[in-house]
């Protein structure tokens, strides 16, 4: 059950953060931060990642369209990342909680010695009481911008700080057997115990105008996830309280278990 974990990754999309006009959408990220601090009062440890730099920078420049070339992704993305921890920072301090900011690369990942200056920043954030707040470093990560996504990152982010569970947060109401905007028939799959080749062929698109991944990008962070003995729900990211839902026990969104639980 989700209302035991103790520590929780939360990984949320720019869908969620913003309207299609391109703007903040300010009404979700207030449910969305009421809600962590919430569960932060309750005694979680909790991490977020977050995409919507470079969207949330497309609209507070005043863009037409998220930027084809990277010199523009980069440019949008540090007016974006600006905006977005000065919002996350106001909101949070509402209700008495502190942020702490991490932009990452994969280098810094992979190499143990950043990796392990990595792991004891995030551990005196907690011992802190404060929230990381994650993203990737768009300004300087240019394959990450081009290949990467914040689906993946947040799997490693929850492996990293040896998290109970991950939470995806997105457009859609979790996995389902099409896709259910263009296709009234598709179901909505509650439990994937495994990410078979028939599982991935239930994934298609690459995303919103404004962010990257999909649904495929949700399936191998869910694997990550897994194979380190992380649970992970991916649920939409349009009603933030349904986070009360998940942890009673409601039936919202795709499950799936970590391995050891499998």
């Amino acid at each position: 059950m989700l209302k035991d974990a103790q520590t929780i990754v939360f990984k949320v999309g720019t869908s969620t953060l913003t309207h299609e006009t391109g703007k903040t959408n300010l009404k979700g990220m207030e449910e969305l931060v009421l809600v962590l601090s919430d569960l932060m009062n309750a005694g979680k440890r909790v991490a977020l990642v977050t995409s919507g730099a470079i969207g949330v920078g497309v609209g507070k420049l005043g863009l037409p369209g998220r930027p084809r070339d990277t010199a523009g992704k980069q440019a949008a993305a540090t007016v974006g990342q600006c905006e977005l921890m000065f919002i996350y920072d106001k909101m949070f301090s509402q209700y008495g909680h502190k942020v702490g900011q991490l932009l990452i690369t994969k280098e810094d990942v992979d190499d143990p010695k950043r990796r392990q200056n990595l792991v004891q920043a995030f551990e005196k954030l907690f011992d802190f009481g404060a929230i990381p707040i994650i993203n990737e470093n768009d300004a300087v990560a240019v394959d990450e911008i081009v290949y990467g996504d914040n689906d993946s990152l947040s799997a490693v982010v929850a492996t990293l700080i040896h998290a109970d569970t991950l939470v995806i947060l997105t457009e859609t109401d979790g996995l389902y057997t099409a896709n259910p905007l263009t296709d009234p028939s598709a179901k909505r799959i509650p439990v994937v115990p495994d990410i078979t080749d028939e599982i991935r062929g239930y994934a298609s698109g690459t995303g919103t105008t404004l962010g990257t991944g999909g649904m495929v990008t949700k399936l191998h962070a869910a694997e990550i996830a897994a194979t380190a003995g992380v649970e992970t729900y991916v649920i939409s990211g349009k009603a933030p309280r349904d986070i009360y839902k998940l942890m009673d026990g409601g039936d919202l969104g795709t499950y799936f278990p970590a391995k050891e639980d499998v």
